[in-house]
């Protein structure tokens, strides 16, 4: 009987165990990406696209962003760099909380890609001429 008891006991417990409600991880923050941007806070204004990559210095996947973005530069397309510590008033007027967001806006300012982390070259000039179609 005894042995019969403890049997049943350790049944119950191993059934609850598998059965115990799983608590959900912590909530994560989502990164903030503007929907609209004035095009007069950035260089070119009057370029129909515009490619804004907000960074930090203190961020080590917004190292060489840059250098991946700039050679869409032409006529048609602006290629700014905002970064945190020469330009704190702009990551704080669009709500910038995390570094890199990469954002592409049309001539009137609406977003129509973006990028929250690092992003390959590829993807970014993919992205730029499906919008350009």
């Amino acid at each position: 009987m005894i042995a019969l008891a403890i049997i049943v006991v350790a049944g119950g417990i191993a059934w609850w165990l598998e059965h115990r409600r799983v608590v959900a991880p912590p909530t994560q923050g989502r990164a903030t990406v503007p929907q609209q941007l004035d095009r007069h806070d950035f260089a070119r204004p009057e370029a129909p696209w515009l490619v804004v990559l907000f960074t930090s210095q203190h961020c080590d996947s917004c190292a060489g962003l840059y250098d991946k973005a700039k050679p869409l530069e032409s006529d048609d397309v602006s290629v700014t760099e905002v970064e945190y510590g020469a330009h704190p008033d702009l990551h704080r007027r669009y709500q910038i909380d995390a570094a890199p967001i990469t954002v592409l806006a049309d001539a009137a300012g609406v977003t129509r890609a973006s990028f929250v982390g690092a992003f390959a070259a590829a993807d970014l000039w993919a992205a730029l001429a499906e919008l350009r179609q």
